[in-house]
């Protein structure tokens, strides 16, 4: 990792960091010569255009014409208890049969036995606990995206949740082997010896404080290097966080409320899902065939679980709580209506909560793990008249994402407030403590194509960045191809990109930045919550199991 400039006097660190920024985009010299200088092909990690990352797997089964399938709406879970202060709830990891495509059953693994998993609602600093219980064939790890939790419920690679039966003599660790302390792991056997009798199925809970912004958070599974194919199988849920001051806004509520859950996904010819894993039993050998290296793209676009749906709407005004949930699927997003114009997208809402002021779209970006709140008005559109939501970066089938139907006419006594939110943070740059600079990049690493934060794979036994409680920090990121970066436990500002102005959808407080090829960005934090080891890493799910992953301990 490079930290070049942390230590010098903040008067100097300002004008040495831009420099650093020029040089290091310079020394990048394009995507492909540094894919010529690591061996990773052309087509394996730029696909058709330099914004969509990835290859495609395309489904060996007849696919559904878009917009027949009714939009799902995921079931709100209900909590087990609510004594002493806290919700508690219990969910069971397991094999279902679920129905994606009409008149299929496809094998999935799930949260509670639906795609998407039930979703949670919860009220700002209210306490939750989450008690997940696995019975899947192998350990699984929860992460609550978004959230601001104690280290030993963030969902670190190696917290695993264990299932029956499990061979835990080092034997089928999925990439652990050597690095495991086990005795240092809750519900662990002291020693290995004791490990390999282990037949018990555990249960793990999670205790999240939720004393954070209200907004969209989601949970999925954070396994080291199997984290790519368990969320394609399936381990993905919403979690709403909610409070009263949202609420008095007037916002569009109730069932004008829709939580949009995006994800792409491939189909194999008896109806399961298609994956490029090198071993498809998530036990031992992790990563995917080489032509998917930069990551995995399905040809089928799928909301709440359900191909290219359609939602009857009133006239009125609707808020899409969107979660872009794909392995490494970039979506440009327009609101098309039958007569070609676009509808406006107006935005409330970020990663982290609401905007300070509403920004107005009509083409809106997402990538992979990013969530927006936006309001759209289906007002002036014609009863009868269609809706489509497509995606500029798709073609062919993946173009198309969903359509809203209107259906009749509504009184809407909604509306969308100049001032939004007054609760965020302020941090000047002048304040940061130190600025450090990490390039995200492709190479190679024991023979095998590999991801890299500044030069090094991912180590669960190192510690790459260390920085003090309470300290606020300019991180510059720099990418080679598309990145979306995700820094647990903290929300950021994006200062800038490529030295210049943030872009209109980098409004608000994030937790994910979409980094473009070639592109530096800087963004500002500040490292408070709780003291412990959390994640900063690319959410291409892909390149994240091949190392793209780093260690930060807050102290």
């Amino acid at each position: 990792m490079r930290d070049e400039v942390r230590d010098m006097p903040a008067d100097d660190r300002s004008g040495r960091a831009r420099g650093l920024a020029r040089r290091q985009v310079l020394g990048i010299g394009g995507a492909l010569g540094l894919m010529a200088a690591t061996g990773l092909s052309t087509a394996a990690v730029l696909s058709r255009r330099p914004a969509a990352t990835g290859a495609e797997l395309r489904s060996a089964m007849p696919l559904p014409p878009a917009f027949q399938v009714p939009l799902p709406l995921p079931s709100v879970l209900k909590p087990a208890g609510t004594g002493g202060g806290a919700d508690r709830y219990e969910i069971v990891q397991r094999e279902a049969q679920v129905e994606i495509l009409p008149g299929v059953r496809t094998p999935m693994w799930t949260y509670g036995g639906t795609f998407p998993g039930p979703t949670i609602e919860s009220r700002r600093g209210r306490p939750v606990m989450v008690t997940h219980c696995n019975e899947l064939p192998v350990p699984t790890v929860v992460h609550l995206h978004g959230g601001r939790t104690r280290p030993d419920s963030d969902g670190y690679p190696t917290d695993l949740v264990l299932p029956g039966s499990w061979p835990t003599d080092g034997h089928a660790m999925g990439g652990m082997q050597g690095v495991m302390d086990m005795g240092a792991m809750p519900g662990m056997p002291a020693t290995a010896g004791d490990a390999r009798a282990l037949t018990t199925r555990l249960t793990r809970e999670y205790t999240y404080p939720l004393d954070q912004r209200p907004t969209l958070l989601w949970y999925h599974d954070h396994r080291m290097d199997f984290t790519a194919p368990a969320i394609w199988r399936g381990l993905a849920g919403l979690h709403i966080v909610r409070d009263d001051a949202e609420e008095a806004l007037g916002l569009p509520a109730g069932d004008r409320e829709l939580p949009l859950m995006i994800a792409d996904r491939a189909f194999d010819a008896d109806g399961s899902l298609a994956y490029p894993a090198l071993d498809p039993t998530l036990r031992e050998r992790p990563g995917v065939r080489e032509p998917y290296l930069a990551g995995v793209l399905g040809d089928v676009i799928l909301v709440n679980g359900a191909p290219w749906p359609v939602h009857e709407v009133g006239a009125a005004r609707y808020r899409l709580r969107i979660l872009n949930a794909s392995n490494a699927r970039h979506y440009a997003l327009e609101a098309i209506g039958e007569d070609g114009r676009r509808l406006d997208l107006v935005q409330v809402g970020a990663d982290q909560g609401l905007l300070a002021t509403p920004v107005t779209h009509r083409r809106l970006p997402i990538a992979p793990a990013e969530r927006y709140d936006v309001v759209i008005d289906f007002g002036a559109v014609p009863v009868g008249g269609r809706v489509r939501i497509v995606n500029r970066l798709g073609s062919g089938r993946s173009r198309d994402v969903m359509a809203f139907q209107v259906v009749r006419r509504a009184t809407d006594d909604s509306r969308v407030p100049r001032v939004l939110s007054e609760d965020l943070p302020v941090w000047r740059r002048q304040d940061a403590t130190r600025v450090r600079e990490f390039a995200f990049r492709a190479g190679r690493k024991d023979g095998r194509h590999v991801w890299l934060i500044g030069g090094r794979p991912f180590d669960p036994s190192r510690t790459d960045v260390t920085t003090g409680f309470g300290d606020i920090e300019v991180w510059r990121l720099v990418a080679d191809v598309h990145h979306p970066v995700h820094l647990h436990l903290v929300g950021f500002r994006i200062l800038s990109r490529g030295g210049r102005a943030p872009l209109p959808h980098d409004a608000g407080l994030k937790d994910t930045v979409s980094l473009r090829p070639g592109e530096s960005a800087e963004i500002i934090t500040r490292f408070d919550g709780y003291r412990g080891r959390y994640l900063f890493h690319c959410h291409n799910a892909e390149h994240e199991d091949m190392g793209m992953m780093a260690n930060l301990e807050i102290t």
